[in-house]
């Protein structure tokens, strides 16, 4: 039987830019998205067909909103599950799932999911104190991320040695042992609730050395075929061993041996992937979509090689936005802007994006640099 699609209301819990770009792909099919978010100005705000500003971790304003919905995804894991429970009970589809996005929230139990499931990962203790992280000194160097409630690079500090352990946080956390990795991937993967899984060729990602926030990503990854494809498998085997349906991030270090590990995973659209707008046949956003509204999924291919520079805030900027720069970037051919409706910057804001279109890698590579120059987001 045929399915009508846009006869489903689709609810998003929060509206970034990720909501944003949802929205973009979302018009193409006419569908009908609610947004909830707690920003009154939020980038969703006037582009959704109902916009309501509410608390994502409060049971009662996650429940009515939900309530006027027949599906409901997120763009952000930091939501109420108990109240997706109760909508899923009722007959909503959630998905992702609701206990996916507990574990997803919980990197310690993230971290114990990949053990249990012989997914390959870093060597890891759990932490409860401060004072617990230096009973592990023999474990650095290594990363000691907060266990609940870390984004964007914050939750996440490098201890290196003994004298480091003052940067622990006092509270539920795990400590990674430090890999000294080559190269930092990412593969996008989706999965709908017939059980079709498909694959985005894997991206290699740049981070700021301080701030832990991608710089540039470059897609294709520069990688061999088997490691691609290598990467590729391990992205299927966590969504399929997640039994999760949607859209799935996973983030992966590529060691000095060859060895493929599962960093993190988020179960939404991702940074890592905004440059499928242009760059591939079907985007990360589209497929998100298709996943959750349980269409069949979309070719992933590539059109083209491209990199992808976020535009960040510039340090010692905070208020409203100015961007420098713009003019001269559009002019340069396969030069593609998103900026996500902000109106307000400050130090390291994900403000926008820019996707670079090149088959020449090493053209590739200066275009980008030369938009970083070019492009500044200040105040």
């Amino acid at each position: 039987m045929q399915k009508n699609y846009q006869q489903q209301t689709l609810g998003i819990l929060g509206g970034g830019q990720l909501g944003r770009m949802l929205i973009q792909s979302a018009i193409n099919y006419n569908l009908d998205i609610h947004i909830l978010d707690p920003d009154a100005e939020a980038p969703c705000k006037d582009l959704c067909s109902r916009f309501v500003q509410g608390n994502l971790t409060d049971f009662n304003t996650v429940y009515e909103f939900g309530k006027a919905c027949d599906v409901i995804s997120i763009e952000i894991e930091h939501v109420n599950t108990q109240a997706l429970y109760q909508l899923e009970k009722e007959g909503r589809k959630i998905f992702p799932q609701p206990h996916i996005i507990e574990l997803i929230q919980d990197k310690r139990k993230q971290k114990q999911f990949y053990l249990d499931k012989g997914i390959p990962t870093s060597p890891f203790v759990l932490t409860e104190t401060k004072a617990d992280v230096k009973q592990h000194l023999d474990f650095l160097p290594a990363v000691h991320k907060l266990g609940k409630e870390g984004y964007d690079g914050r939750g996440v500090q490098l201890i290196r040695e003994a004298q480091d352990i003052d940067k622990a946080f006092d509270a539920p956390g795990l400590l990674e042992r430090f890999v000294d990795f080559d190269k930092e991937l990412a593969v996008i993967v989706a999965r709908n609730e017939q059980g079709e899984v498909k694959t985005f060729p894997s991206v290699e990602c740049a981070f700021h050395p301080e701030h832990n926030l991608v710089e540039f990503l470059f897609s294709p990854a520069a990688i061999s075929l088997e490691t691609d494809q290598l990467a590729q498998a391990l992205a299927v085997e966590v969504i399929e061993k997640l039994d999760m349906v949607g859209l799935l991030a996973v983030e992966l270090f590529v060691t000095r041996t060859g060895e493929i590990l599962v960093n993190e995973i988020a179960p939404r659209p991702h940074n890592s992937g905004h440059h499928t707008i242009e760059a591939n046949f079907t985007s990360q956003f589209e497929q998100h979509l298709r996943a959750v509204m349980g269409m069949p999924l979309g070719d992933t291919g590539i059109r083209s090689a491209a990199a992808m520079v976020n535009l960040l805030g510039e340090a010692g900027y905070t208020g409203e936005a100015l961007v420098e720069g713009l003019d001269e970037a559009i002019n340069m051919k396969g030069v593609y802007l998103h900026l996500y409706g902000k109106k307000l910057t400050k130090p390291f804001r994900k403000m926008g994006h820019v996707t670079v279109l090149e088959a020449d890698v090493d053209r590739l590579k200066e275009k980008a640099q030369r938009i970083k120059e070019l492009i500044k987001i200040k105040a």
